[in-house]
């Protein structure tokens, strides 16, 4: 086993350090102590659950055959568990850290130990290194690594090698605001004084949620940097806001900074003729008395604080729950299938407890799978109002360790928050911010304008019915899918889908009984279309969730959430829906950040095991790329390439479907590029040695089509399948290539192309009509296809022979012949065709000509 681990007492260099040796060694797992200091304790209780992560004590060191050791040296500090590796002759230890060497560090068989400022650097240098993507929450974190360690650059141990590694992270999405929120920042010595003092004279106003202090001072000299040391009281104080308050040299300094989006500093600043930004201002005043400030800042808080975000608006609703009677094995394979850490039990939507996998885990271990939940569900509930604001919430969840909250109103369990559902709203408000940095990138949230826009006028009226009775039903509904990524793009799209919460099957019936219409009724998949009196057609269904069962497979559904809906969806552009209800029509859903996408051009997954769901939605990424000039971000194509093996468990009636969507509606030259650059092609024992000849012979096939307006169907949705062949025929796979021939065409086409790359002589020939008694049975398509894998000297001949072919002039038939005194038979169609060279040899132009013709064959053949 290998493992990957630090020094106790935790601090962001070490845990950043952990997770980048884990991207270096992925086989490894990252084994924590329990003992962290305060900043990275507070970080794991947020995200905790994004991080692969395992306590020491869990862990049989026995079974340790490789450590690699990061940010310490001594296995002496690794804690009271991982001593045992001390006595272990045979382990293997791999060594990253900055520190200076000591009597007891560990004899290591590889090892990094270089004087930089933090021991993150030294990884995130092998990284650069070894070209290993990194995603922007990593960036983050490994951040808060080097901030730490370093004093944000400020300690005398920070080299420009961690400048530059900082640089890198900024580049692949280091979010600043993030790394403050978790950093420390060093102070000088006067600077410490006047910050000791502050806190001391502090007095905290708790105002809707957010706690908000006021710190005052007087003292004759002046000091610089007070805006730093507000910084460190607004930390350390662990507020949402803070006005310092300091008279100094008969002026009187207000310094203001704010860490919760709710709050804005300008609206009290401004009053003072202040100035900066919503989350950081201040303001110098001569000739003020210092109490009257005081006073006016302290009865003026309410117009710094914007309207919470609270509980009914973040939380998961409507919950899922488990009876008490449910068994611990069922519990866990429920938890397995939705992706939960946790479930409420409530019976009667009255919450009795709350089961969580780790209490599973538990029971399973002692044997208990048969036994109910009911034995070993918490009941010592911690629940919350839906107006309980966003700010208490994380209180609630720091403090007391938990990672769920139950929303309650009227004794009833309506929606529960969850570590998740806090890290979606911090991220949303990064996102907020981002948007108010870059005016082009503003991110709608309500489009009802631009839904009015883009859509034709009957639809539109079309939606607004819809409202109507999705408010007398009092049911949420949503436009969804492809419509609404093409509203945000102004492209024109018709296609209107429609996703009830709750019963879209009776919802239709009810649009049927207020407007009319037909519908059809599809009760096996919870699914009705509804065709408008005025011939538009709907297709409405019911919010669903998708399981998987294998990789590949096609999946289970099951009605869910507006939420679980979307988060089935392919990619982040398409997972978007758009409210049609009256009171907030136009609203837009985008918990995934598509809009953003659609800015940045980028398909991208919705979680990293979506292409091993689902391997067809590679292929489709791959229409999207070409459908708006869009490129898979870095992830996104790390994870297609990993995944791709996993199309050889698709039907070859599922690959085919997706492969004539990308033949009809992307360049086929492209597509058979990108598919290469996928691995797509590989898979089926294609090597990428040949995928320069196939590009070429696409190119010629193109051309061929194009400049000398051969076959013209080449380039229409009936012969992609020309394109599709190209790499099996480069690569001699032809058994290969049968397996994706589902239709007679198909099949007769790789018979064709087979016959006719066997065929010695087509490069011999020397007349129309020589090619006319080679090729009369060949479709153009695979003439075509044969010469743009080959080059021939006498390809301009074999073009014209296509050109001219068909038209050529049917002089004679076979009453013709009878007339001329000869015994139907066999022969006729030999008769014939020697004409038909003939006249394509212009040795017969008319049919006086044509008979004389005939005449003399049978005169020569003494018929």
């Amino acid at each position: 086993m290998q493992i990957i681990m630090s020094h106790v007492n935790t601090d962001f260099d070490a845990l950043a350090s952990m997770f980048a040796a884990k991207k270096l060694y992925p086989n490894a797992q990252v084994v924590i102590s329990s003992k962290q200091n305060i900043p990275v304790r507070q970080f794991l209780t947020i995200y905790r659950d994004t991080l692969d992560l395992v306590p020491d004590n869990t862990i049989d060191f026995a079974n340790v055959t490789e450590l690699i050791l990061v940010d310490e040296a001594s296995l002496s500090r690794t804690g009271d568990y991982a001593k045992q590796l001390i006595e272990n002759d045979n382990l293997k230890i791999t060594l990253y850290d900055h520190h200076p060497p000591k009597e007891n560090d560990v004899t290591a068989h590889n090892s990094t130990i270089e004087q930089v400022g933090a021991t993150i650097t030294l990884l995130i240098e092998k990284i650069q290194q070894q070209e290993v993507e990194i995603t922007p929450f990593e960036a983050n974190l490994f951040a808060l690594g080097i901030y730490t360690d370093t004093g944000a650059f400020t300690y005398s141990n920070t080299t420009a090698r961690d400048f530059r590694a900082a640089s890198y992270l900024m580049e692949q999405g280091m979010d600043l605001n993030f790394v403050q929120r978790f950093s420390d920042v060093a102070l000088l010595p006067e600077q410490q004084t006047m910050l000791q003092t502050l806190l001391q004279q502090s007095t905290t106003h708790h105002i809707e949620g957010l706690n908000i202090v006021i710190s005052t001072h007087q003292q004759d000299e002046f000091l610089k940097g007070l805006a730093v040391v507000a910084e460190k009281v607004l930390e350390i104080n662990d507020a949402d806001a803070v006005f310092t308050i300091v008279e100094m040299k008969n002026r009187v300094i207000v310094v203001g900074r704010a860490n919760s989006e709710r709050i804005n500093l300008l609206p009290l600043l401004t009053r003072w003729h202040g100035g900066g930004h919503t989350q950081a201002g201040s303001t110098t005043l001569k000739d003020l008395a210092f109490e009257t400030v005081v006073d006016d800042i302290n009865d003026n808080l309410d117009l710094i604080i914007q309207p919470a975000n609270t509980a009914r608006d973040m939380m998961t609703g409507p919950v899922k729950s488990i009876s008490p009677k449910t068994t611990i094995e069922e519990a866990g394979q429920l938890m397995y299938r939705y992706g939960h850490s946790g479930f409420p039990v409530a019976e009667d939507d009255t919450l009795l407890g709350i089961i969580t996998r780790r209490d599973l885990e538990k029971a399973n271990h002692h044997g208990l799978g048969h036994a109910p939940v009911k034995a070993y569900m918490s009941t010592n509930i911690v629940s919350i109002a839906p107006d309980t604001t966003e700010e208490e919430i994380q209180e609630i969840i720091i403090k007391r360790n938990i990672g769920r909250l139950p929303v309650i109103e009227n004794d009833k369990i309506i929606g529960i928050v969850t570590r998740t559902n806090i890290i979606e709203s911090l991220h949303k408000q990064n996102i907020a911010e981002q948007d108010g940095d870059n005016s082009k990138k503003t991110m709608l949230e309500n489009v009802h304008k631009q839904v009015k826009k883009q859509l034709p006028p009957t639809i539109y009226k079309l939606l607004e019915d819809i409202s109507k009775t999705a408010d007398t039903s009092q049911v949420s509904v949503y436009l969804i899918g492809g419509i609404v990524r093409d509203i945000l793009l102004e492209k024109e799209n018709d296609d209107i889908d429609i996703v009830v919460e709750g019963d879209g099957i009776t919802f239709t019936k009810q649009l049927q009984e207020d407007f009319g219409g037909e519908i059809i009724i599809h009760d096996n998949f919870g699914t009705a279309t509804w065709t408008h009196p005025a011939g538009l057609e709907i297709d409405i269904t019911s919010s669903r969730l998708e399981y998987y069962d294998k990789p590949a497979a096609l999946p289970d559904v099951e009605t869910s959430t507006l939420k679980e809906d979307l988060q089935r969806r392919d990619f982040t552009i398409n997972a978007m829906a758009i409210n049609l209800n009256e009171p907030s029509f136009g609203q837009l859903v985008d918990p995934y950040q598509g809009q953003l996408d659609l800015y940045d051009k980028h398909v991208k997954v919705l979680h990293n095991l979506s292409f091993v769901e689902d391997p067809t939605r590679i292929l489709r990424g791959v229409r999207f790329e070409s459908r708006f000039g869009f490129v898979m971000d870095d992830q996104t194509e790390q994870l297609a390439l990993q995944s791709i093996d996993k199309v050889n468990n698709l039907s070859a009636h599922r690959i085919i479907e997706e492969m004539t969507k990308i033949f009809t509606e992307v360049n086929p030259i492209n597509a058979i590029e990108r598919l290469f650059e996928l691995q797509f092609w590989q898979q089926f024992g294609i090597n990428s040695d040949i995928k320069k000849r196939s590009i070429q012979q696409a190119i010629r096939l193109q051309m061929l089509c194009e400049e000398h307006h051969l076959n013209q169907a080449q380039a229409s949705s009936k012969n992609w399948f020309d394109y599709f062949l190209i790499p099996f025929y480069q690569a001699e796979n032809k058994p290969m290539a049968t397996k994706f021939a589902l239709t007679k065409e198909q099949t007769k086409t790789i018979q064709e192309v087979a016959s006719l790359r066997n065929m010695d002589n087509l490069d011999t020939l020397t007349t129309t009509g020589e090619c006319h008694r080679l090729l009369k049975d060949y479709a153009d398509a695979t003439i075509c296809f044969i010469l743009a894998a080959h080059n021939f000297d006498n390809e301009t001949l074999i073009i014209d022979y296509l050109k001219t072919r068909h038209d050529l002039a049917k002089f004679l038939t076979g009453k013709d012949l009878i007339e001329q005194g000869l015994q139907p038979g066999s022969y006729f169609s030999k008769i014939l065709l020697d004409l038909d060279v003939a006249i394509l040899n212009k040795e017969v132009t008319t049919k006086d000509e044509a008979i004389i013709w005939l005449r003399n064959q049978i005169k020569d053949l003494n018929i």
